[in-house]
């Protein structure tokens, strides 16, 4: 893992592709993205709002995307190639395309993110399962862990003959075992509440059965104080941390020990036993041990943005939802990136929870809401900073001059002496050292981000990519 090299409450400006490629690796421990939906609409902010001016098309064609990502993709990552290739067969150019931009930028999140980090994809119903299939590739199948389901809206009569669309997913996958979780919970419904009828001096409790069906040794069949479990059942006790921390101790050091029955007597000589009046035994489950209702993957009681909360920006997500998955995957003092960031729900969120923060966006008129957003919530706590530069990594070590002749010999020898692109044959003195990505789109001076090119292909990939080039000279009938 590396230090971030920008500071906390950034938010840049630009491609998140280049922006991506100069962040260190393995830095950020948790990524949310609202991506484009592959929607075929048109988004604009109302006239008037807060984000009067911000604009994005979700409308994808192969002119949209950089023909020679495709390539990047189907040289270095076979598996997420046959994905894309697979959807554009089955749905058209436009899937194809929008998994071409997607697929190169969640291979730089997989970079970014630590050991220990998690992603969130948003995303809706028309390109989900396909995004579903190019996460799996990217990050592995055994990565992924819920498909979260937002109810973003109450359902409208339809004119068409089919349900109402009315939620969104979100794809969590985490990069190991180990990554952050916490658990969230919402409150208990009145309903709940009413079944601990109960009270004694440890607070409200319902009662729980003191029998399991998992066989236990010959004792856990026999008689507790004159009754016996019922058939197929075994008398199955509680762990000690199941009771308010006053319960606890009084019981025995040794609880945890002790046979099946000589726990069940330890309960009830603590007063932890609720006989009914049928003289059956139940233990006693008290409400202040329930921090609340387990978080699920259907997301019901978060709505979309009303109110004050809302700024206008198109596809704009609430808070809530946002701090819930942050809070879940997140520590404080972590680091939240989120490369599609719109009007920065997510880093408002992220500055709630105490976390750091990241954002980039390709809209200046983003930017500009962002800021201004960020300056409204937080005032004088927001001291960020927004960029339109190209971070420079500073995770990889010191490096040698480019152009060093322990360089050239190198690559020339690796190469064989053709140039990387034309492929032709050439004398060393004729070979230029080049960056396969360009320092000014994220390329670093380090040895695996350098090539030899001929002075016609350098000459030809000026500030591109390697990518472009091939591409270019492909297209050129210069290369095949």
């Amino acid at each position: 893992m590396s230090e971030p090299n920008w500071a906390n409450q950034t938010i840049w400006t630009g491609d998140n592709l280049d922006i991506m490629r100069g962040m260190n690796s393995a830095s950020v421990d948790l990524i949310y993205l609202d991506p484009p939906f592959n929607s075929d609409q048109d988004y604009e902010a109302p006239i008037g709002s807060p984000a009067e001016g911000a604009h994005f098309k979700d409308i994808w064609t192969l002119e949209d995307v950089d023909l020679a990502w495709h390539g990047e993709i189907a040289d270095v990552e076979p598996d997420l190639y046959q994905v894309i290739e697979a959807a554009g067969a089955a749905h058209g150019d436009s899937m194809k395309a929008y998994l071409v931009m997607m697929s190169v930028r969640l291979l730089e999140m997989r970079r970014l993110l630590k050991p220990t980090g998690s992603i969130y994809l948003h995303c809706d119903d028309y390109a989900d399962a396909y995004l579903r299939l190019t996460m799996d590739a990217v990050f592995g199948q055994d990565a992924f862990c819920n498909a979260i389901t937002w109810q973003r809206q109450s359902s409208k009569a339809l004119s068409i003959r089919k349900y109402a669309r009315n939620s969104d997913r979100i794809l969590y996958y985490r990069m190991s075992k180990d990554s952050t979780w916490n658990q969230q919970y919402v409150e208990f419904s009145e309903k709940y509440l009413e079944s601990f009828r109960y009270e004694d001096d440890l607070g409200r409790y319902n009662t729980q059965p003191l029998t399991g069906g998992r066989p236990g040794g010959s004792e856990a069949y026999g008689e507790f104080k004159g009754v016996l479990p019922s058939v197929g059942r075994a008398w199955a006790p509680p762990r000690r941390e199941k009771f308010p921390p006053d319960a606890q101790r009084l019981l025995p050091g040794d609880y945890e020990k002790l046979g099946q029955i000589e726990k069940c007597e330890a309960l009830d000589e603590a007063g932890l036993i609720h006989w009914s009046s049928k003289g059956v035994p139940r233990y006693k489950s008290y409400l202040s041990m329930r921090e609340g209702v387990h978080v699920g993957d259907l997301v019901i009681d978060i709505f979309r943005v009303t109110g004050h909360e809302d700024v206008g920006y198109p596809t704009q997500k609430p808070v809530d939802l946002l701090q819930r998955l942050i809070a879940a995957s997140s520590d404080p003092g972590d680091v939240v990136l989120d490369p599609f960031c719109g009007c920065a729900t997510a880093c408002v969120a992220a500055e709630d929870l105490e976390r750091q923060w990241v954002g980039i966006d390709i809209a200046p008129r983003a930017a500009a809401l962002v800021v201004q957003r960020l300056k409204d919530e937080l005032g004088l706590f927001f001291t960020g900073t927004h960029r339109t530069d190209i971070p420079q990594r500073t995770d990889l070590g010191p490096v040698p001059p480019p152009a060093s002749a322990t360089n050239r010999h190198v690559l020339y020898g690796q190469q064989e002496g053709n140039c990387n692109g034309c492929l032709a044959l050439f004398p060393f003195r004729n070979m230029t050292v080049d960056h396969i990505v360009p320092r000014s789109r994220g390329g670093t001076d380090h040895f695996e981000n350098l090539q030899l090119l001929c002075g016609a292909c350098n000459s030809t990939k000026g500030v591109g990519t390697q990518e472009e080039l091939v591409a270019k000279l492909t297209a050129q009938g210069i290369r095949r």
